[in-house]
């Protein structure tokens, strides 16, 4: 039978297939010319091939033990260890053989970084500096974590030294900028998981101080050092899988796809180190704030609630400026990106709202709350979570009445108060303007309002918005009072049906964005009639 040409580059391009394949199976850890990458760069086995390769992230602090690590887990037979660095460690550090370094940092005469592609096996383990290796240790946390029933269980971790890690819950609130931490329940989450473990019991070479302690699933875990292992393709899935500080960053993005850690009983030994110099315990300590602080800006992440109930804030202050820049079409540009107004600048708008209207009540200035901020104190007792200012309406002729505005009338210039308030009169027209600080925009909105003779309260400048409107004085006659940012605030008299004959009927109970006609809140809700929080 004669065999066609068609047919035998079928048959020739069957027989590389197959040889391809044969050559993977037999070589998961073979040579570049068997993996057929160039430049030695290895291309990952689908599915990756048993095993797991160890990562050691390193983060240039002074004190890392970066050498010993790598020496300690590379003595382990068919471990590959692979250092992932943003450039070449420096100092430098002497690696053993076999042990691979992976620049993160793109350079123009490289190919693109792709650290998924130096990864064969099907796990990976994230160790941290100082670590030491446990014969099997690796392995049975492999087995654990293929054994757990819990499909949301994607992470086992594993104590390094003495001290165990607490476990938390984590809720990241993308839309608010916030992470909470809040203390775990052990109860809550103890093991489910026991039987998966106790299926592993047969390994004993490991046993530590730990014994005592059953696996319990977590949210995301404390500062203290921990082995992570999870599946090649789980990390590599992840947008940021190699950020540091490693365990607050998985745990972050973990949070956000539902996936829980499993923290083992198990630990690794930590390497003793000789007492370091106070400029050296200065110099790691503040290498590792910085590597924080620079995770939370990179995750767009405002502010952290800690299981203690403090606050640790990443975003703006009264010495830098505001997180989003000048707002077009009432729409700032956090909104476009699902986001609501950043946790500091909600803060600087209360502490600025708070100030300037304890200003005017010593001073016996008529005024009250207008437009949003009203609303968002009928409807929340604060400012509404997208907002970006804060409006106060004032009698005009009690404008004289206050320092500081008629400080600003009196010079035609902007004033500085002895706390750092800024009070100036707005460009646009007619009314002024409080700022949180000169440098910090953020700021109050006051608009100075006069009876026009037919009952109707008007003023000098309108900016075109659909609220922007007269009213009847008698909503000011008297002043009622709301609950505001923290304070009892004057309101016109009956605030709610005030805000419906500016901004129309159900206005209190139908909330929505200032501009639907680019961005409308049903977009960034679960279901059109999920209140805001």
């Amino acid at each position: 039978m004669r065999i066609t040409p068609c047919q035998a580059a079928l048959a020739a391009a069957i027989t590389l297939n197959l040889l391809f394949l044969l050559c993977s199976r037999l070589s998961p850890g073979g040579s570049p010319q068997c993996r057929g990458v160039p430049g030695g760069v290895p291309r990952g086995v689908p599915g990756g091939a048993p095993g797991v390769t160890v990562i050691l992230r390193d983060s240039r602090d002074p004190e890392q033990d970066l050498e010993g690590t790598a020496r300690s887990f590379s003595s382990l037979p068919g471990l590959p260890v692979l250092v992932v660095s943003e450039e070449a460690p420096y100092p430098p550090v002497t690696l053993p053989a076999g042990v691979t370094v992976l620049s993160l940092r793109p350079q123009p005469q490289r190919s693109a970084p792709r650290p998924e592609l130096a990864v064969l096996t099907r796990h990976v383990a994230l160790v941290p500096d100082g670590a030491r290796a446990v014969p099997g240790l690796l392995r049975h946390m492999r087995d654990v974590l293929e054994a757990t029933a819990d499909g949301t269980v994607r992470v086992v971790a594993a104590a390094v030294g003495d001290i165990r890690p607490s476990c938390l819950d984590l809720e990241v609130d993308v839309k608010a900028w916030t992470a909470r931490y809040s203390h775990q329940s052990d109860h809550k989450e103890r093991n489910g998981q026991k039987s998966d473990h106790n299926q592993q019991s047969d390994h004993n070479e490991h046993k530590s101080g730990h014994s005592d302690h059953q696996a319990v699933r977590c949210g995301a875990l404390d500062g203290a050092p921990v082995v992570l292992l999870l599946r090649s393709r789980d990390l590599f899935s992840l947008p940021f899988p190699l950020s540091t500080p490693v365990v607050t960053s998985l745990s972050i993005q973990a949070s956000l796809r539902g996936w829980r850690l499993l923290l083992l009983p198990d630990s690794f030994p930590l390497s003793p180190r000789p007492p370091s110099s106070p400029h050296s315990l200065w110099k790691s300590q503040t290498h590792r704030e910085q590597q924080h602080r620079a995770l939370m800006e990179h995750f767009g992440v405002k502010l952290e609630e800690l299981p203690d109930g403090r606050r640790r804030w990443h975003g703006c202050a009264r010495d830098t400026p505001r997180c989003f820049g000048t707002v077009h079409s009432q729409t700032p540009e956090y909104l476009l990106a699902g986001r609501w107004t950043p946790p500091c600048c909600l803060q600087a708008l209360r502490v600025t709202a708070r100030h300037v209207l304890a200003e005017l009540d010593s001073a016996g200035v008529r005024h009250w709350l207008e437009g949003g901020s009203l609303l968002g104190a009928v409807r929340l007792g604060d400012i509404i979570p997208w907002d970006y200012d804060v409006d106060v309406g004032l009698y005009l002729q009690d404008v004289p009445k206050c320092r500081w505005l008629a400080a600003v009338v009196t010079t035609g210039q902007p004033v500085e108060d002895p706390q750092g308030f800024f009070w100036e009169k707005a460009s646009e027209g007619e009314f002024f303007r409080v700022h949180f600080s000169r440098t910090n925009r953020l700021h109050v909105d006051l608009w100075p309002f006069f009876p026009d003779g037919r009952g109707m309260m008007t003023k000098e400048t309108w900016l075109g918005h659909g609220q922007d409107v007269e009213f009847p004085e008698r909503f000011l006659q008297p002043l009622g009072s709301v609950l505001f940012a923290g304070l009892v605030a004057k309101a016109p008299n009956r605030p709610r049906e005030f805000l419906e004959f500016k901004f129309g009927p159900g206005a209190v109970e139908r909330p929505q964005y200032p501009n639907p006609g680019l961005r409308r809140l049903e977009q960034d809700l679960g279901t059109p009639n999920e209140p805001p929080r």
